[in-house]
């Protein structure tokens, strides 16, 4: 069994994957001072909930685009875990696509395994949305290569910069407005939530629609991350939702790996 560790700016996220399939999964808040033996005690405390067994784990493959996170992670898998150690991108677990930018050790690590499960999943042109910290469209051509993409600040972070700069303005949920025929609130939370909720459609929807006449051809759009039920219930432009699209990913770098 695989233990796929994917370290993002919020979360770090454990899965065990056994034969291709994610059987179990649990996250944790990123801290990069969280040590490998708290990582270990929080672990084994979940895993036995769950009733799986430590020592059937004979990999832990970590991807992580927090630098400072990937020492302690480093000491939960080889002091508490007797299984192969392999980081997403080092050897023997190197990309295996090609990352066609300027400047490809600045590409993150999560947005690579995205585009390798993607194309290994569609193998045609695609643009691959992740709804994280970042919201982040990678562009993938049809031969799997690595094309370029876009960053823009995720939906939360865009309400923290809001709510944080403006002392009136009060905390609302991330979901969409309660009235949806109508883009013209009457009370300050109804004005936000569609400026925030619309506003972020309508930022997902023009972007698509610019990398897609750039493009040229029929392009696939893949959306994955925590929002992408949210918004896809509210436009057209996603063609399919992966919600497991990076531990997939991981899974795939490991057998290629092998």
């Amino acid at each position: 069994m695989l233990l796929a560790i994917d370290a993002g700016n919020t979360n770090v996220v454990f899965a065990l994957v056994k034969d291709g399939e994610i059987v179990a999964r649990w996250r944790i808040a990123t801290d990069p001072k969280r040590t490998g033996d708290e990582y270990a005690v929080w672990l084994h405390n979940l895993m036995a909930l769950e009733e799986f067994d430590p020592k059937t784990i004979e990999a832990v493959m970590i991807a992580t685009v927090v630098p400072r996170a990937l020492h302690n992670l480093e000491v939960l898998a080889t002091k508490y875990f007797d299984a192969e150690v392999l980081i997403a991108g080092q050897a023997p677990a190197e990309w295996g696509i090609r990352l066609d930018v300027p400047e490809p050790h600045t590409v993150g690590a999560d947005r690579v395994i995205n585009a390798i499960a993607a194309h290994s999943l569609h193998p045609e042109d695609l643009i691959v949305i992740d709804f994280g910290t970042a919201t982040t469209f990678d562009i993938v051509d049809y031969d799997g290569s690595y094309k370029g993409g876009i960053i823009a600040p995720g939906i939360n972070l865009s309400l923290d910069a809001l709510v944080s700069a403006a002392a009136m303005l009060p905390r609302i949920a991330i979901e969409a407005p309660t009235e949806t025929k109508t883009v013209i609130g009457t009370t300050t939370e109804e004005q936000m939530h569609i400026g925030v909720f619309w506003g972020y459609v309508a930022m997902i929807e023009g972007l698509i629609s610019r990398v897609k006449a750039e493009i040229g051809r029929p392009t696939k759009v893949i959306s994955t991350g925590g929002l992408a039920t949210l918004f896809d219930e509210h436009t057209e432009i996603f063609d399919v939702i992966e919600p497991d699209l990076t531990i997939q990913g991981l899974a795939m770098l490991y057998q290629r790996s092998r």
